[in-house]
């Protein structure tokens, strides 16, 4: 991977292992001469993975809608910044631009992020590692969730198993450098499980 994109929260909560996470992953990411791609904020977690990648002599590229430009919020440090319409455009420039995706814990947002390219990576739309940075257990209940859709059977166990998941960055990068898209066909064709 040459390229990875973070979804992340505008918001930091002070969490002292979520900044040890940052860090780490940023570390990884420069050690390996990846590039981060995300939101392009200032702000919260988005604005502490860039400047940890930024201060081990890395590159960053944001990617932030003219909106938030406005309200100040964008981070005008950065190796590159590309400012564009709107927050649809920005995820696809954001997938578009990535080789692999990494979630850190967020909001609404971070999740909606998370889940969009998850659903095209299930849909064959691309076929890059997706992956939750699940810090001390951020994501457990998601994941959680995630398993009993599958046990309704709303979820192909296939298409589960497309997320990769651990609470150490090292592994998580390393993971997803190992990873083959194996995603399924959405549509059930046993009438039984419609």
């Amino acid at each position: 991977m040459k390229s990875i994109c973070v979804f992340c929260g505008a918001n930091f909560n002070g969490d002292a292992a979520l900044k040890q996470a940052i860090e780490q992953l940023a570390e990884v990411m420069v050690g390996r001469d990846i590039s981060l791609v995300y939101g392009g904020g200032k702000v919260g977690v988005m604005g502490l993975i860039a400047d940890a990648v930024l201060s081990r002599g890395g590159k960053a590229i944001g990617i932030i809608p003219q909106f938030l430009m406005d309200k100040e919020v964008g981070h005008t440090g950065l190796t590159e910044l590309h400012i564009v319409e709107n927050m649809h455009q920005r995820k696809k420039m954001m997938s578009d631009m990535s080789d692999g995706i990494i979630t850190l814990p967020g909001g609404v947002g971070t999740l909606e992020e998370f889940f969009e390219v998850l659903t095209w990576l299930q849909l064959g739309l691309h076929s890059s590692p997706v992956g939750l940075l699940n810090v001390n257990g951020f994501y457990n209940l998601l994941l959680k969730q995630l398993d009993f859709m599958v046990e309704q059977r709303f979820l192909k166990s296939v298409n589960r198993d497309l997320i990769i998941t651990s609470g150490d960055a090292i592994e998580l990068v390393n993971l997803m450098d190992n990873f083959k898209a194996t995603p399924e066909e959405v549509w059930f064709k046993n009438k039984n499980l419609t």
